[in-house]
């Protein structure tokens, strides 16, 4: 059965645009962005900005949406069993020129894990007018590396959103 990501969320003052490789089966189900009770984005994001993380998850967007970032996956569909990036087969990417025409002010982009950016890489390839970063997963996948841990490697995403605000 074939899967189909989300639309992005963002808007014209997106500078920085967080790329997902594609929703879990779980994320679909519930038809939110890092839906699975054990992936750790949510949590990264709101200790970073040091806010107490909220159930309902139009306030989740809404913290990135203040803070300039965008969110998105690199794949628009794909075929595979579970959730595990590894089992991805016949994946389709989004249309990223067509994105980054409606929105060339985004200008950082950060993977939330290095099969994003295998993917990106393969499909769009990187190019001189942006900065890309790679993030450890916040999928439970990833349980080699412990919570703080993760949110240490997080900090320069909030760097970055401070570059924005900053007169």
């Amino acid at each position: 059965m074939r899967k189909i990501a989300f639309e992005p969320i963002v808007n014209k003052k997106s500078r920085i645009l967080i790329l997902g490789t594609m929703p879990s089966e779980e994320s679909l189900r519930k038809k939110e962005r890092y839906g699975h009770k054990s992936n750790q984005f949510w949590k990264i994001i709101f200790t970073l900005f040091q806010k107490p993380l909220p159930e309902d998850y139009k306030e989740k967007n809404a913290l990135l949406i203040e803070n300039n970032i965008a969110i998105w996956d690199v794949l628009e569909s794909c075929e595979g069993k579970g959730s595990l990036d590894t089992n991805i087969r016949n994946e389709k990417p989004n249309n990223f020129e067509k994105f980054y025409k409606k929105h060339p002010q985004i200008k950082h982009i950060f993977f939330t894990s290095k099969k994003a950016e295998e993917f990106y890489r393969r499909y769009v390839g990187f190019d001189e007018n942006r900065t890309f970063i790679t993030l450890p997963s916040p999928s439970p996948a990833n349980a080699t590396m412990k919570l703080s841990e993760k949110i240490e490697k997080w900090k320069i995403l909030l760097e970055v959103v401070k570059s924005y605000s900053e007169p």
